[in-house]
């Protein structure tokens, strides 16, 4: 249940390759032996992309790949953080002095947040020592959140040794909100499914409250993801953000043109409650209420009745101060449209109707269709690989993560996946004149994973 913890098991240590190897470079790095290990998986969105912010539903599932972190206390105030991955140096620092740089999204940044976000929590300023080796298997800048997934497993990991106890949607909640010392304006659904997933099942991830429930995902079909090769970091540029803002501005104006109180409107989905109308009619709304064309920082300061200087300190975020324009129309279509396919394809998930799999991936079609033009987040790697995917058996395929590179989620009829996957191999990753790294090559099907856990040696 989401009221409780995340769950601590048992095991024995010798019995899992990783968790050995992890405890014995742990020993040759720190000279001792860790005290508990901690994990938290990425996760893939399935469909409803770039709306939690913006406060809609998505529909997520753990996958395999996740942080694992080997701690140990110390009776020092000193905070020493290695990787197993020599391309992420070492870090050290005072457990009481936690400065996160948001110019530089360094690895150990993201366990700076979740360590500073638990001590805030609970007004801590006396904090212990621990010395962490991380061991990370997604893949980075990849769109399956491998950034989240380290920020939950430096939440859990601080919570395990300060001996405290929260609930799985505390965690969550308190996590996601830390992600944004680095900069980054998201919304939460990497950092609840992370902690909410269940093995064998999707979730519908709601906000406000946060809640999840389960999506019984279709027997006779796989997901498979296939990694773009397209590296996209959130913290480093700044599209993410100017999608938030966007968003933010489009609620603005509608919820003016509704003559609402528009000040204090922040996401597009508190116009829809407000007006107490469908998804359908917003869309409706937006067609009435904006124009195609991109509005000036000028024309949004008329139609809101403010000045520039209004614009700039009141509601633009510092990174978004000087953005020429934004398309207002295009995002709000994308969010109410997008939300709405959240909803019909967990709809068509309850049902089961015979020709499921074709509705789902048809839904996930429209998807990145409305990724690609309305919202603009692919690129043209990615729609190569969603039309390879597609022209192999796919029944859907699309976009997933933030976009600009990154991954594509697939839904595969199961009896097709063996040749699905010898064909996309050959077709993306053969054929391109990229020099791919063998390692960043992923194609795989996936399940639904399981939760951040805490493990302790048997």
């Amino acid at each position: 249940m989401a009221t409780e913890g995340p769950a601590t098991r048992r095991v024995q240590v010798a019995e899992h390759p990783r968790l050995l190897k992890l405890k014995e470079m742990f020993h040759s790095k720190f000279g001792s032996i860790p005290k508990f290990y901690v994990r938290a998986p990425g996760r893939v969105n399935i469909i409803g992309e770039h709306i939690d912010y913006c406060g809609y539903s998505v529909l997520p599932m753990a996958v395999e790949q996740d942080m694992l972190i080997a701690v140990e206390p110390v009776k020092t105030h000193t905070l020493q953080l290695a990787n197993t991955n020599p391309l992420y140096p070492d870090f050290s620092t005072s457990a009481n002095n936690i400065q996160i740089d948001k110019s530089k999204p360094l690895w150990h940044n993201y366990f700076l947040c979740g360590f500073k976000g638990i001590q805030e929590h609970f007004g801590l300023s006396d904090l212990t020592g621990m010395n962490c080796l991380v061991d990370g298997n997604i893949p980075p800048s990849s769109g399956l959140s491998s950034s989240s997934a380290l920020v939950c497993c430096a939440g859990l990991v601080t919570l395990t040794v300060l001996g405290m106890n929260l609930s799985k949607v505390e965690l969550a909640e308190i996590c996601a909100k830390s992600e944004r010392y680095i900069g980054t304006e998201g919304g939460g659904m990497d950092q609840s499914i992370s902690f909410l997933a269940e093995e064998g099942t999707a979730k519908l991830i709601e906000f406000s409250p946060l809640r999840a429930t389960d999506v019984k995902l279709p027997s006779g079909a796989v997901f498979v993801i296939a990694n773009s090769c397209v590296e996209m970091n959130k913290a480093a540029t700044s599209h993410f953000n100017i999608r938030v803002m966007e968003c933010r501005l489009a609620a603005k104006l509608l919820a003016k043109y509704k003559s609402l109180q528009w000040d204090k409107v922040l996401r597009l989905e508190e116009v829809q409650a407000k007006l107490g109308v469908s998804l359908e009619e917003m869309l409706l709304i937006t067609e009435d209420a904006l124009h195609p064309e991109p509005y000036s920082p000028e024309e949004v300061c008329k139609c809101l009745g403010i000045s520039l200087q209004e614009l700039r300190t009141q509601i633009l975020s510092p990174n978004t101060q000087d953005v020429p324009i934004f398309k207002l129309y295009q995002r709000a279509k994308h969010v109410y449209s997008e939300a709405a396919r959240v909803l019909q394809f967990k709809k068509i998930c309850e049902e089961a109707p015979d020709n499921m799999v074709q509705l789902l991936g048809e839904l996930m079609n429209q998807s990145h269709v409305s990724c690609r033009d309305m919202y603009e987040c692919s690129c043209p790697e990615l729609d190569q690989l969603v039309d390879i995917c597609r022209k192999f058996g796919a029944q859907g395929s699309r976009l997933t993560g933030a976009g600009w590179g990154g991954c594509t989620v697939s839904i595969v009829p199961a009896d097709q996946l063996p040749s699905f996957l010898a064909n996309v191999h050959e077709a993306y990753y053969q054929r391109s004149d990229r020099s791919l790294a063998p390692e960043k090559q992923s194609l795989f099907a996936t399940k639904p994973g399981g939760g951040a856990l805490v493990f302790l040696e048997a």
